[in-house]
């Protein structure tokens, strides 16, 4: 089963209004409540895919239990179990009019480290691939992360990290088995504009393989101790809704991980090398959609069979 970590859940909100009016009444024409979160659309898509997957993350409060509840309604073969903390799980606020969407992010509830070690400890009955994906809430360290990742090693399980910032770093250090930063955030956590480069420091810090999302471009993926990168591209530029494109690349992973043939280090190099081209190709079928953690399973093929993959050396 592969166990998809949200650490900062939100109730995601819509208003549907005919004009957002600034410092005026504006009246809301229709209310759309939707459980968010990166690792939530993660295992839609997985499941999507024909996995067995669970949600898991920190929850608390009444809109927390709406994202329960909505996840049961909408997808409910997914399991759940989640961390119930003392905080109220956050909302975001979409505004929704003729000409744009505007939109309020409300801050996660803070979390503690009792918090993080009762979500590690989940993982030790369990089997299959972990994924930690999107921000950390307040309250959370650098070493929270990396216990999780510990966690999961111990018990024999690969770990996908896809987050930014310090934690990319960590990441790498407590050995994840692939990281997933998109070409902006690996600059920013690294200082190095080369995709190739960045991904190769956070390989020498301890990750055994980083995937780098280069938009248009596809994705770029290495390998500790390979000196080989593999690319992917999609036929054609898409446009749409790119919210759970990355995501929807992270579930393309996670399943390939779920094989019983990337029960080693060896299988599982292969399985990532397999999953590139079903990556691109979900997070394609992703952006068509309008609704991140959605995707058409018929697009998706479509998609996949013209997926271009280049494989070449780069310098160690």
């Amino acid at each position: 089963m592969i166990t998809a970590i949200t650490p900062n859940p939100a109730l995601d909100v819509t208003y549907e209004v005919d004009e957002l009016l600034l410092h005026r009444t504006t009246r809301v024409r229709a209310v759309h409540e939707r459980p968010g979160g990166k690792g939530v659309n993660v295992a839609r898509v997985a499941a999507a895919l024909g996995r067995r997957a669970e949600a898991s993350g920190f929850l608390g409060g009444r809109d927390g239990r709406a994202v329960a509840d909505l996840l049961t309604r909408i997808d409910p073969g997914i399991a759940q179990r989640w961390v119930p903390i003392d905080g109220t799980t956050r909302r975001t606020i979409a505004v929704v009019d003729a000409q744009d969407t505007s939109m309020l992010n409300e801050p996660g509830p803070a979390v503690t480290a009792g918090d993080w070690t009762r979500q590690a400890e989940l993982l030790a009955d369990g089997s299959g691939p972990v994924v930690v994906s999107g921000s950390m809430p307040p309250g959370s360290r650098p070493g929270d992360l990396s216990g999780v990742i510990a966690a999961a090693r111990a018990a024999g399980r690969p770990i996908i990290v896809d987050t930014s910032g310090p934690l990319l770093h960590a990441a790498a250090r407590a050995g994840a088995d692939l990281l997933k930063p998109n070409r902006d955030e690996l600059a920013a956590a690294t200082g190095l504009d080369d995709p190739v480069a960045g991904a190769r420091a956070l390989l020498d810090e301890g990750a055994s393989a980083v995937v780098v999302s280069l938009g248009a471009d596809g994705m770029l993926l290495l390998l500790a101790g390979r000196p080989i990168r593999w690319t992917a591209a999609p036929a054609r530029v898409l446009s749409g809704n790119p919210t759970g494109a990355g995501d929807a690349a992270v579930a393309a992973f996670a399943a390939g991980l779920d094989e019983g043939a990337a029960a080693d280090a060896v299988g599982r190099a292969e399985a990532l090398v397999q999953s590139l081209p079903k990556a691109v190709a979900l997070s394609g079928a992703a952006v068509l959609s309008p609704v991140a953690g959605e995707i058409d399973l018929n697009t998706y093929r479509e998609m996949l069979s013209r997926i271009t993959v280049t494989e070449d050396e780069h310098a160690d």
